[in-house]
């Protein structure tokens, strides 16, 4: 547990921060696998839904949530099973 005042306030902040973080991380990881889902009945649609995803992967790589090699890697992989 942290004692100083200075360490409180660090706590406070790395929730906060961590709050914003896992909300990026699960919108991410659910559109990824809602396109997922769809690629198998649908690859139009999924096709259509594929620039929303490069957006939220790449705002979570922008923001530090994913390293950009691991982005990279999710989008790659995503285009690849819509075509």
């Amino acid at each position: 547990m942290p004692i100083t005042q200075s360490a409180k306030k660090a706590v406070r902040g790395s929730l906060r921060k961590k709050a914003f973080n896992d909300r990026r991380m699960r919108a991410m990881k659910e559109i990824i696998k809602k396109i997922e889902k769809i690629v198998k009945t649908d690859k139009k649609e999924a096709l259509k839904m594929l620039s929303d995803a490069f957006a939220v992967i790449d705002k979570a790589a922008q923001k530090g949530v994913i390293k950009k090699n691991n982005a990279a890697r999710k989008k790659s992989r995503l285009s690849k099973i819509t075509k």
